[in-house]
């Protein structure tokens, strides 16, 4: 009987040791994320706004590698589903030859018969392709393909035109100040997404939208919205390009579609079945789930400085 309960004893208290020691796995895991999490979004943070700052060519580089990366994460995750193969390769290349096009037409002053000529005949080349795949849903894969377009490569695109200001007679006062307007994008789609954060895990009760994403509420996405028009103004100091409005204005326009922007990848998300687009940015996921707010708020600022510039 003492041996018995010796050797229980014994178990007892190993079992406990063994339990008590795995908040210390866990915790230390959950440290090792959030270290690596820093890291990757310090270096992501560094080589975007140095590659929209320093000049045009470093724009366009950095922004065709993300359109390709984009393109190529996006129809990996579509190819996962049954009866849709798209070819992955060429509809890459095709957003790549889009996003070309607009680097031709905004930076080089080529024609846009002539910008955009290689990115056409790829798509005809996908069109035609169908005939002879013998595929079982064509329809399916050509959906796809033309969804890369739209979705990914003529957002980053567009960015060719508020960068160059290459319509001048629309907006000839943003000419000397277009990256300004580029990298306000994106600090407003940080502010916005770290104030919805915080504000949120604070004070967060009311659901935005439950349906697709139940993590995010309306306390968050106010919070975000008030510290993106923050950091408008900070813009309206050392930019006046705009006027404070203006900027106000931009900023509102920024955090709606880019919450609108955030919620259609998470309906892609959950129609796909899946958690994160890709793990090609340790602890932040894939590019589709860094750049998901911003390929709905890049065309959205596009026509608000187009407005504001016709209007006013």
């Amino acid at each position: 009987m003492n041996s018995t309960s010796i050797t229980s004893n014994m178990d007892n208290q190993a079992n406990s040791n063994s339990n008590n020691s795995l908040p210390h796995k866990d915790g230390g895991g959950r440290v090792s994320n959030l270290i690596l999490r820093t890291i990757t979004g310090i270096v992501f943070v560094a080589v975007m706004v140095s590659g929209i700052v320093y000049s045009s060519y470093t724009l366009a580089a950095l922004f065709a590698v993300i359109t390709a990366l984009t393109a190529w994460e996006f129809t990996g995750i579509v190819n996962t589903q049954e009866d849709c193969e798209v070819n992955r390769f060429i509809t890459t290349a095709a957003a790549l030859f889009m996003f070309l096009g607009f680097v031709g037409y905004t930076m080089s002053n080529f024609s846009p018969s002539i910008s955009f000529l290689p990115w056409l005949l790829t798509m005809v080349y996908l069109l035609i392709a169908e005939l002879y795949l013998q595929h079982e849903r064509p329809l399916f894969n050509w959906a796809a393909s033309m969804m890369v377009q739209l979705y990914i490569a003529l957002p980053f695109g567009l960015l060719c035109m508020i960068h160059t200001a290459a319509e001048m007679e629309l907006y000839q006062h943003l000419q000397n100040f277009a990256y300004q307007c580029v990298l306000a994008i994106f600090v407003l789609l940080w502010c916005s997404d770290t104030g919805a954060y915080c504000t949120g895990s604070l004070i967060g009760r009311h659901k935005l939208f439950p349906r697709i994403s139940p993590a995010k509420t309306w306390e968050g996405s106010i919070g975000g919205g008030v510290l993106a028009i923050v950091a408008s103004q900070v813009f309206a100091y050392f930019c006046p390009i705009l006027s404070p409005i203006e900027w106000a204005g931009f900023a509102v326009v920024i955090v709606v579609f880019g919450t609108w922007g955030d919620l259609i990848e998470s309906l892609l998300k959950r129609q796909l079945g899946i958690k994160d687009s890709g793990h090609i940015l340790p602890g932040h996921g894939g590019m589709l789930d860094r750049f998901d707010s911003s390929l709905v708020a890049i065309p959205a600022a596009y026509v608000y400085l187009l407005l504001i510039s016709m209007l006013f």
